[in-house]
């Protein structure tokens, strides 16, 4: 199965075919999230119909995989309508909630029309940081409380608990609590700035010591204790430089609740609104969006040099928000990256590898964070 999707995703890549959407139904959210990166506009939200003739036209254009969020989609009144349509389309479906206004009746029919995953939002299973980072009194409580109800209608569910300094110090209790509720449950160090440049949501960020500790613990890092990869950096190999840095572009896109056509949602380049042209001239003809589908690793100016390639989870989108630069590195992600390499051991990077000699005003990860 694993070389089956990989053969789907590299064959998506190479035809340029939309393989993965993401939607956001609407910006309205019952909960205040202290680290929330979404920005709320003056401007309507995509209607019924039109995200329904939107829904036909990512069908048309290969879409498989469909992700719903928002905002809290379950504030949208007509959610099921959509849902009814997207699964008449053969769409594989994934929601993301908070899963406070969930319900018997509601889950038992994301059973029936075979939602394949529900992902909710869960801070901490301590109600006191929970409710802190929701900033709405009880909302804990509702969410396990809805966790529960999917669960029971047989939905599979998993929780998402960003690591923030707040919580960082909890993790265990909350994979303690998702084991007994018999859902998955995974976790992000990655907290981003706001989509309007906003940057007070990174004064989160756990510290690399808190970082370096959460990696040693195979439960968050299934890759603890394996065999590292090999070190490429400065040794990439000619077919590693013209690979795509990701799928932004080359088979994933993001859709706003205002209809706005981005590459990713983490990278907020407006290529295009679905009200003004049809979703296919702005996937295959948009400037924006071919611009970033031309990007390769031999043009990061950085990061195709770095030795700590192999551990790093480069976001075009998080180096564009953080620095402006989308050929450039996330300070960010390089420290991710450095402190995975040392989790791994300094005899498969050593530090000398870690540091290169500067040339063409390339930088290394450590530079970057100077």
């Amino acid at each position: 199965m694993p070389d089956l999707i990989e053969r789907l995703f590299q064959k998506s890549v190479a035809l340029h075919i939309p393989l993965s959407v993401h939607i956001d139904l609407t910006m309205r959210c019952n909960e205040r999230c202290i680290h929330c990166y979404r920005v709320v506009e003056q401007r309507p939200e995509l209607t019924t119909n039109e995200l329904k003739a939107l829904l036909d036209d990512v069908a048309r254009a290969g879409t498989l995989y469909l992700t719903f969020s928002g905002g809290e989609v379950f504030l949208r009144k007509d959610l099921f309508e959509l849902l009814e349509h997207a699964r008449q389309r053969h769409f594989d479906v994934r929601l993301k909630s908070n899963a406070l206004l969930i319900t018997p009746a509601k889950a038992a029919r994301l059973r029936t029309l075979a939602v394949r995953q529900v992902d909710i939002s869960v801070y901490s299973a301590d109600p006191a940081v929970h409710d802190w980072v929701t900033k709405i009194p009880g909302s804990l409580v509702r969410s396990l409380e809805g966790a529960a109800m999917l669960k029971e209608a047989g939905v599979t569910v998993k929780l998402n608990c960003p690591l923030m300094k707040q919580n960082v110090g909890q993790y265990k209790q909350l994979l303690a609590l998702a084991e007994r509720l018999g859902v998955l449950c995974g976790f992000d160090p990655m907290i981003t700035a706001k989509n309007d440049g906003d940057r007070s949501p990174i004064a989160l960020r756990i510290t690399r010591k808190e970082l370096r500790e959460a990696l040693q613990d195979p439960a968050l890092n299934p890759q603890c204790g394996k065999p590292a990869p090999a070190a490429s950096g400065p040794d990439w190999k000619r077919s590693d430089l013209d690979d795509v840095p990701c799928g932004a572009s080359h088979n994933a896109c993001y859709i706003s609740a205002y209809g706005d056509v981005m590459p990713c949602v983490a990278m907020p380049i407006a290529c295009g609104n679905v009200r003004d042209e049809p979703f296919a001239e702005i996937w295959h003809r948009s400037p924006a969006m071919l611009r970033v589908r031309s990007i390769r690793i031999r043009d990061l100016h950085t990061c195709s040099s770095c030795a700590a390639s192999p551990f790093c989870t480069r976001c075009p989108g998080q180096a564009l928000v953080e620095t402006g630069d989308l050929y450039g590195p996330s300070p960010a992600n390089c420290e991710h990256a450095l402190v995975a390499a040392q989790v791994a051991g300094s005899a498969v990077i050593p530090a000398s590898m870690l540091r290169p000699p500067v040339s063409a005003g390339v930088r290394t990860a450590e530079e970057v964070l100077d």
